[in-house]
């Protein structure tokens, strides 16, 4: 069922349909739209926040100059907008418990 390492939208379906019940068209469909909405909220430039996991942020980077490792020579680099997540303590907190 599960793929080693990688937690997969199927996986996340599967466990909703086992759970709670849920057909495995409504569990993927309900898969879908969560995930459908914290996009669309990205893509208005929101940022999304689950209480006790942690939030989506969205950052704007500047344009620099950055640096060819193998060659040195320098490249502008253009501005862009970057999604970056931090985990909630209580995220935090469990992971590292665990391991």
């Amino acid at each position: 069922m599960r793929s080693i390492g990688t937690l997969t939208r199927a996986d996340l379906a599967d466990m909703i349909n086992q759970q709670m019940g849920l057909s495995r068209a409504d569990a993927a469909q309900l898969v879908e739209s969560v995930l459908d909405h914290m996009t669309g909220a990205l893509q208005r430039g929101e940022n999304v926040k689950i209480s006790g996991f942690g939030t989506f942020l969205l950052r704007d980077k500047g344009e620099r100059v950055g640096r060819n490792p193998k060659t040195g020579v320098e490249v502008p680099i253009t501005p862009r907008r970057v999604l970056t997540f931090r985990a909630s303590q209580m995220m935090k907190e469990k992971i590292t418990a665990e391991s």
